[in-house]
């Protein structure tokens, strides 16, 4: 679910990695991790590595990297909030090439309605052209050098980022585990019979509303290890997004306090890749300015997972 929003680059990466395993994995066991021959684990491996070298990349530089953000204000009980040079904004930013009141943006149910106020004032979103008006899922737009995110999670809020922030200064890269297929499983899912709707804690103090979709089922070191998947009810998030947000006994030594997040990748065969080689620090490790899920006490796992990334310390 994160990675693609994440990382755009990522979603190759996970088409990649189903074909080699489709192509290339003999069924394993149910709870055992999977034994890919030996190409095909260079080949998830060097997925893997690739995938790590543009995520450093995009840390360090791109303008919808997490240091890249500069300022966040939520919607909280107002419908509107506004954007502009101004100190009358809610959402202020002092640039010449900004309008003294740029441009609104309105809640409208899952969408948002965002519309210019200054006569000269524009706005792109996406490929369009310059826009004066336009009602639009969460996503983000562009008002000169800066991007905004139309964030909703239910709790709606408008993320500033800046490819010129100083917080690009702070860079000092990502550490991550080697890379180790003893932490890739191939599961089934274990449906939940009831598919209950369950609240999420999140690091902005907010119950963030999910399906617990199951659960999957797997050892490490021998041990028994069972994680729940659920799936946010918020717009933007689809049928098939599953989230998993866990600790384990590295959280808050090598790894980063809150705990992490890893995606898993569908089968052909109905089955699903959960790789922790993959498994990921949520955006709140590096930028205040997100409002992220808290692992629920049931992804405590029991075991030291020593795969995927560490904590960079970039708080």
């Amino acid at each position: 679910m994160r990675l693609a929003t994440r990382f755009p680059r990522a979603a190759t990466f996970l088409v990649l990695a189903a074909a080699i395993l489709t192509a290339a994995v003999a069924a394993p066991a149910r709870h055992v991790a999977a034994a890919p021959a030996a190409a095909a684990a260079d080949s998830i491996k060097a997925a893997h590595e690739k995938d790590r070298a543009e995520t450093l990349e995009w840390l360090q530089s791109k303008p919808t990297s997490y240091l890249a953000t500069i300022l966040r204000e939520d919607f909280g009980p107002r419908a509107t909030l506004t954007v502009g040079r101004d100190p009358g904004n809610q959402v202020r930013i002092d640039d010449p090439a900004i309008a003294a009141r740029h441009l609104s943006v309105t809640v409208l149910g899952d969408s948002f309605r965002v519309e210019a106020l200054d006569p000269n004032a524009t706005f792109r979103a996406g490929e369009d052209s310059l826009l004066r008006a336009a009602t639009l899922a969460p996503r983000s737009i562009v008002v000169g050098r800066y991007s905004i995110r139309l964030s909703h999670q239910r709790y709606p809020a408008l993320i500033v980022f800046d490819p010129q922030s100083p917080r690009f200064r702070e860079y000092k890269g990502i550490q991550w585990f080697p890379v180790d297929l003893a932490y890739r499983f191939e599961l089934p899912l274990t449906a939940n019979p009831a598919a209950d709707t369950v609240l999420i804690l999140s690091t902005r103090g907010n119950q963030r509303r999910a399906v617990r979709v199951g659960w999957f089922d797997f050892k490490v070191g021998g041990k028994a290890c069972r994680l729940e998947a659920t799936r946010l009810l918020e717009p933007g998030v689809g049928e098939n997004d599953f989230g998993i947000f866990f600790r384990d006994r590295t959280s808050g030594k090598d790894t980063y306090e809150l705990g992490r997040y890893v995606d898993v990748q569908p089968l052909p065969d109905g089955r699903y890749v959960l790789d922790f080689n993959s498994a990921y620090n949520p955006a709140c490790a590096y930028s205040e300015h997100y409002n992220c899920p808290i692992p629920p006490k049931a992804n405590q796992l029991p075991v030291a997972i020593r795969a995927g990334e560490k904590d960079s310390h970039y708080h």
